[in-house]
C-alpha cells in the first residue's frame, strides 16, 4: 500500500474512534494464546479504549495490553478450576455472554467460534461478528473424535449437541454484520446459519518471520497445539513409514496418543512447548511444514511461508486458500498417512523458489487486516445510518 493508502485508512480509523467513542471486544475465552486471540488483540490496538469481556480469563500469558486494563470475565471465572477447564463449561456459556451489560456501547466486535456472538446488544450498537467458526464441535460430526469424553457424558452428548445447536443457531440472529476469517468459513456461516459474510482473513505477524534467514536442513517441522483435530498423529505416522526425521513442537491434550504413535522411532523427537527464539530456529531449519489437520484459517502456514518455509498441508480448510499447490507447498487430498506420505514424496520431487514462498505470506499482513476491517465497520455505519434515515422520511 502506498502511503497515502496508510494515511487514509489511518484517518478512516481515526474518524471510526470518534464516531463509535465506546466500544466492547467479546471473546470466546482468555487462557492460553492462539490465532483468535491475535485477532483481539489486533482489535484492541484499533481500538485502544474498548472495554473488553469473556467467559474465562486468566491473566497469566498475556502481555500488558491486556493485564494492564479491566476485563470483564463472567461469574463462570469464579468456579474453582474454571481457567484450567473451561471446555468442560460450554453448556453454561451462551448464558455467561447474555449476562454482559452492554448498554452504553456504540459498536460491540464479537470474536466468535462458539458463544461470544450471543451477548445481548443494545438495538442503537452496531454489532460486527468476526467468526473464526461457527460452533463446530456443535454442527460437525467427528470433530469430536478423539477427544477423551466418559460414559455418561457420551450418553447424553446427543442431546447436549442439539441444545448447542439451537443455542448457536438463536445468537446467529445478532449480529448486524458477519465477518469470516477465511472463505472456508464464510461457506460454513451460509450452510449453518444462512447468513452472507465478508472475509477478512486474521492478521499475522509476517514482517517477523519475513525477517528470518532461512538456512534448511533434512527435517520436517509440525508446530502448534498438539490436539485430536490437527491430526499430529497422522504426521508422526507418514514421516515414520518413509523414514524421515520430525520436530514436533508443541504440547496438548493429544499428546500421549501422539507419544504413543511416536514409540520406537528414532528420527521423530517431540519437543514439548518452544519458546519464540526455538521457534524461529526450527523453522527457519525446517525442509518443510507438516500441516495435517483441518483448520478454519491457519496461521502458522502463512508465518511458516513467511520464513521461506513450504507448507505440507491437508487440501481442505484455510490451507487450501492460503498454499499454493506446486508453487509455495504441496496439497494433499485424504486425510490419512498415505496421502500424506505420497505429498511429502512429491514435495521432495519439486524446486520451490524461497522468494515466491515467503510473497504468499505477505498479502496475510497486520495492516491490511486493520484496513479491512476499518473499511467493514465503516460501510456497516453508513449502511445502518441510511436505513435509519430512509425510515425517518
Amino acid at each position: 500500500m502506498t502511503s497515502a493508502g496508510h494515511v487514509t485508512n489511518a484517518g478512516l480509523l481515526e474518524d471510526l474512534r470518534a464516531r463509535v467513542p465506546r466500544v466492547a471486544i467479546v471473546h470466546e475465552w482468555l487462557t492460553i494464546p492462539g490465532g483468535s486471540e491475535q485477532v483481539v488483540l489486533e482489535l484492541l490496538e484499533m481500538f485502544p479504549n474498548a472495554e473488553l469481556f469473556t467467559s474465562i480469563y486468566d491473566p497469566a500469558p498475556w502481555p500488558a495490553m491486556l493485564t494492564e486494563r479491566r476485563v470483564h470475565a463472567s461469574a463462570l471465572n469464579r468456579l474453582p478450576g474454571a481457567t484450567s477447564h473451561y471446555p468442560k463449561l460450554l453448556p453454561l456459556m451462551d448464558r455467561a455472554f447474555r449476562s454482559f451489560d452492554l448498554s452504553g456501547f456504540d459498536l460491540v466486535l464479537s470474536s466468535n467460534h462458539a458463544c461470544a456472538k450471543n451477548v445481548r446488544v443494545p438495538a442503537e450498537a452496531l454489532h460486527v461478528c468476526y467468526c473464526h467458526t461457527p460452533m463446530r464441535y456443535a454442527w460437525e460430526e467427528g470433530f469430536l473424535d478423539g477427544e477423551e469424553v466418559g460414559r455418561a457424558t457420551r450418553v447424553a452428548l446427543p442431546l447436549l449437541l442439539r441444545r448447542l445447536r439451537r443455542q448457536d443457531l438463536a445468537g446467529a440472529a445478532s449480529p448486524d454484520v458477519f465477518v469470516a476469517n477465511s472463505q472456508h468459513v464464510a461457506a460454513r456461516i451460509a450452510r449453518y446459519y444462512g447468513r452472507p459474510a465478508q472475509v477478512v482473513n486474521p492478521p499475522v505477524d509476517v514482517e517477523h518471520y519475513l525477517a528470518l534467514e532461512r538456512d534448511a536442513g533434512e527435517r520436517y517441522l509440525v508446530f502448534g497445539r498438539v490436539v485430536p483435530y490437527k491430526r499430529v498423529d497422522l504426521a508422526v505416522a507418514a514421516c515414520a513409514r518413509l523414514g524421515r526425521g520430525l520436530d514436533v513442537a508443541g504440547d496438548g491434550r493429544a499428546m500421549e496418543s501422539v507419544r504413543a504413535s511416536a514409540g520406537g522411532h528414532e528420527q521423530i523427537a517431540l519437543l514439548g512447548r518452544v519458546s519464540d527464539d526455538q521457534r524461529d530456529h526450527l523453522l527457519s531449519g525446517a525442509r518443510a511444514l507438516l500441516f495435517p489437520g483441518e483448520e478454519d484459517f491457519g496461521i502458522v502456514p502463512v508465518e511458516a511461508q513467511a520464513a521461506g518455509v513450504p507448507v505440507i498441508a491437508y487440501g481442505v480448510g484455510g490451507a487450501s486458500e492460503t498454499v499454493v499447490d506446486a508453487g509455495t507447498g504441496v496439497l494433499f487430498d485424504a486425510q490419512d498417512a498415505a496421502s500424506l506420505a505420497g505429498a511429502i514424496e512429491r514435495f521432495e520431487m519439486l524446486r520451490l523458489d524461497e522468494s515466491q514462498i515467503r510473497e504468499n505470506a505477505v498479502r496475510f499482513g497486520r495492516e491490511r487486516f486493520r484496513t479491512q476491517m476499518t473499511g467493514v465497520i465503516d460501510e456497516a455505519l453508513r449502511a445502518r445510518d441510511a436505513a435509519a434515515a430512509t425510515a425517518s422520511r
